[in-house]
């Protein structure tokens, strides 16, 4: 087990945590929460021994393998898949002493090499790393793509690749959905969910928090505390406590009553719709949970728009991409105010796009953008935060902004936003990324926008700073538009949603906890459904979309073809290497006076090894290409 015996940690003066006391069975998945700057990185650092403790003493059992993310990673040309291998260490050094027994001609040493890869599954380690990339939303062609030519994000994606390769008996994770879509964290937590070691997840996300850890650390007023459930559960007892305070209490009741005079307002005018029932659902949830955090930093709300025209924005049969073919097509929408859009769809669908086309930074290649004349878009997205300015300070954008406004004035408002004190007056460049985002949110605020428009707004967000815009947002009279990871946040914000997919821009007519299921039926294999049943098709359509499928299955008959003959290699090659392995582990070849045979097998395996490899691309690839074609037709 994970064992706290009288743990304090201090960072220069101050005292992160202090007499911390506390166990972690192994199998046990927690999920570490707590403020920015309250020691949940540091506590990573100490039981990855980077840091020593004050007091006490952090043990572990002997022997256990510890993997966590890294946050660097080498520009170099080395291919993605290798990349994410050397994750599992144990696999690498047998490779390397299979390679130096193999350059000595030690034939009993190779045996036990080979039987020690068997155990470890270390012939499975090529699959078992393309299906880690997979989940977190690679393309079968990224394989073999140097690490240099990967941005920033998906470097992250492939860190945290190769500390899941890693045969871990603990696993720390710090953040790991900040970069991923909402497909990728779906994926991750049924991945964590099966993983049978220990887990320490540190992350802002309700939901994955919910879904994945059984216990939950708490770091508060230099204290450690473990408690037992969900994230959930946690937030119930802590309102309990807070409620134990006389100010907290006073304010948790004024809370209480701002959230069901909104509920209420919602509920009269909320329709049958399953996404709006599943809306007021979350808003009496978040009534019960607001009393958690009625000691949250952060505050702000939405001043209304300066004018609010009907309709404030509208798509009509629009069309809209980059170079090539459009990415999506036909696109029909209008936005009121008041209307609450999220938008779903697989990795890569087009959902950034659609929101660049809203924002006015994409031009429709067919159709037309019909934008109100008074329309004011606030637009929340990652190069927003990359394009502040670095020398000036959190204040001087505002002031930019607002050159009239008085400065007392522009720092109470970022107050709100948890800029007080140096923070406001200091220059951006070595603000966190939770920062920044805060900052680029401020601005969005202040400017009183009728239409929002948040392309994964939470990222870098703490839990607290994420449940004061969910609150805010909940009286912002304009029309928003999210995409978003966090489901909470969708939920909580949102009366419909859009499922971006195959090219089309389409209602999702069933709640949000039903997109997990869609994604398992249509992720990759899907085809479009006909839009009309045979039953109710015509003579004329029926004979038509005869000959479309014929058509399809023709075009599809050479891919599904490779793709046999792929697996048919496969299949042989294995068989293959699966008879010398069996040859090699034989103590009796070793003691054969044909010392060339040892040598001959050895160089028969690795050019099998070889070959499997290619066969394994070519499979891949045939794979992709068919996968490509059915989601095309």
């Amino acid at each position: 087990m994970l064992q706290f015996d009288d743990v304090t940690l201090r960072r220069g003066p101050r005292v992160l945590f202090q007499g911390a006391t506390f166990q972690i069975h192994p199998g046990q998945r927690v999920g570490v929460v707590g403020a920015n700057g309250s020691g949940k990185s540091s506590l990573f650092s100490l039981i990855l021994g980077d840091l020593a403790t004050d007091v006490g003493e952090v043990k572990h059992p002997t022997g256990w393998v510890r993997a966590h993310v890294a946050q660097e990673m080498p520009a170099s040309k080395q291919a993605a898949i290798d990349y994410v291998l050397d994750g599992d260490t144990e696999l690498r050094r047998l490779q390397r002493a299979l390679a130096t027994a193999a350059q000595s001609d030690a034939g009993e040493r190779i045996a036990t090499l080979h039987s020690e890869l068997e155990d470890i599954g270390g012939y499975q380690a090529n699959s078992r790393a393309a299906a880690l990339m997979d989940g977190l939303g690679f393309q079968a062609s990224d394989s073999h793509r140097p690490l240099s030519e990967f941005s920033g994000g998906w470097r992250m994606r492939l860190n945290l690749a190769r500390a899941l390769m890693c045969r871990s008996d603990l696993l720390l994770l710090d953040e790991p959905t900040n970069h991923l879509d909402l497909d990728a964290v779906i994926w991750l937590e049924a991945w964590l969910r099966q993983y049978p070691g220990t887990l320490l997840l540190i992350s802002h996300d309700r939901d994955f928090l919910d879904s994945v850890c059984v216990k939950i650390l708490h770091l508060e007023q230099d204290q450690a505390t473990l408690y037992s459930g969900n994230y959930s559960g946690f937030e119930k007892l802590r309102s309990q406590q807070l409620a134990h305070r006389a100010a907290a209490f006073d304010k948790q009741q004024r809370e209480i009553v701002h959230m069901q005079a909104f509920v209420d307002r919602f509920r009269a005018k909320a329709t049958k719709a399953r996404q709006a029932q599943s809306r007021l659902r979350a808003l009496e949830r978040m009534q019960l949970i607001a009393p958690a955090h009625v000691d949250s930093p952060f505050g702000f709300s939405f001043s209304a728009p300066a004018k609010n025209p009907h309709p404030l924005l509208r798509l009509d049969d629009c069309a809209v991409g980059y170079t090539g073919p459009p990415i999506i097509e036909r696109v029909q929408l209008a936005l009121n105010p008041g209307d609450r859009l999220g938008l779903l769809g697989p990795n890569g669908a087009g959902k950034s796009t659609l929101m660049r086309l809203l924002a006015g930074e994409l031009s429709p290649r067919a159709g037309q953008r019909l934008a109100a004349r008074h329309l004011v878009i606030g637009y929340f997205a990652q190069h927003q935060v990359e394009q502040l300015q670095a020398a000036e300070s959190p204040l001087q954008h505002l002031q930019q902004l607002d050159p009239q406004a008085s400065e007392q004035a522009l720092r109470d408002f970022l107050g709100g936003f948890g800029f007080v004190g140096d923070k406001t007056l200091g220059p951006v460049e070595p603000l966190s990324g939770g920062e920044k985002s805060r900052l680029v949110l401020a601005m969005l605020v202040y400017q009183r926008p009728n239409l929002l428009l948040l392309d994964e707004p939470t990222n870098h967000l703490d839990l607290e700073m994420r449940q004061a815009l969910a609150t805010a947002l909940q009286d912002f009279e304009g029309a928003t538009v999210i995409v978003s990871h966090d489901r909470h946040l969708l939920r909580l914000s949102c009366d419909q949603l859009l499922l971006v997919h195959q090219g089309t821009a389409e209602e999702f007519a069933d709640e949000l906890d039903a997109y997990p299921a869609w994604l398992n039926r249509h992720a990759r294999n899907a085809t479009t459904a006909s839009a009309v049943t045979d039953k109710q098709a015509s003579a004329d359509q029926r004979r038509d979309r005869k000959r479309l499928e014929a058509t399809r299955r023709q075009a599809l008959k050479p891919l599904k073809q490779a793709l046999q003959q792929a697996e048919a290699e496969l299949t042989r090659l294995q068989a293959e290497r699966d008879a010398i392995d069996g040859e090699l582990s034989d103590p009796a070849l070793y003691e054969d006076t044909d010392a060339n045979r040892v040598q001959t097998l050895m160089q028969r395996k690795g050019q099998l090894d070889e070959q499997h490899a290619r066969a394994e691309e070519r499979w891949l690839s045939a794979a992709e290409a068919l996968e490509q074609a059915e989601v095309a037709e």
